[in-house]
């Protein structure tokens, strides 16, 4: 493994419909990669790709059932610079159809955030974390 280090290099999200999925993300500001089909699409988030495909189609692909709901044991996390750009992304993605889940904080380890879901239910936590800067790409310092 030493030769091959682990990188996330993309995140699929297995959604209802991958139209209304990439739209709601394309209001968010992505851009639709022109590898997108139309059964799957995909987003360039600086680095790591997010890919958008049937849940159905991803549970099968995966050999699992694809029923499950409620909490998955996963967040997306989408950190900001500042409180008021956390802020501020929030309002961007419930603008654009997704669901606020709990309006953003001061939380206990110094930072600040709060949680929206995608039309699909999927968690992103928008943050602002002052120990781990971000560089000029958006990218995460630790």
């Amino acid at each position: 493994m030493a030769d091959n280090p682990i990188h996330i290099t993309l995140v699929t999200l297995g959604v209802a419909d991958v139209h209304t999925s990439a739209a709601y993300y394309e209001a968010l500001g992505l851009k639709r990669a022109a590898a997108s089909q139309e059964a799957v699409a995909f987003f360039d988030m600086g680095g790591v790709a997010l890919g958008l495909f049937g849940r159905e189609s991803l549970a099968e692909d995966a050999g699992v059932p694809a029923a499950g709901q409620g909490f998955r044991a996963v967040t997306l996390a989408w950190n900001q610079a500042d409180e008021g750009s956390v802020d501020a992304a929030i309002e961007r993605a419930v603008a654009a159809g997704g669901r606020l889940v709990k309006a953003a904080e001061k939380v206990f380890w110094g930072g600040y955030s709060g949680y929206f879901a995608d039309p699909d239910g999927h968690l992103w936590e928008v943050a602002y974390n002052p120990y781990a800067p971000l560089r000029d790409d958006g990218s995460m310092e630790l």
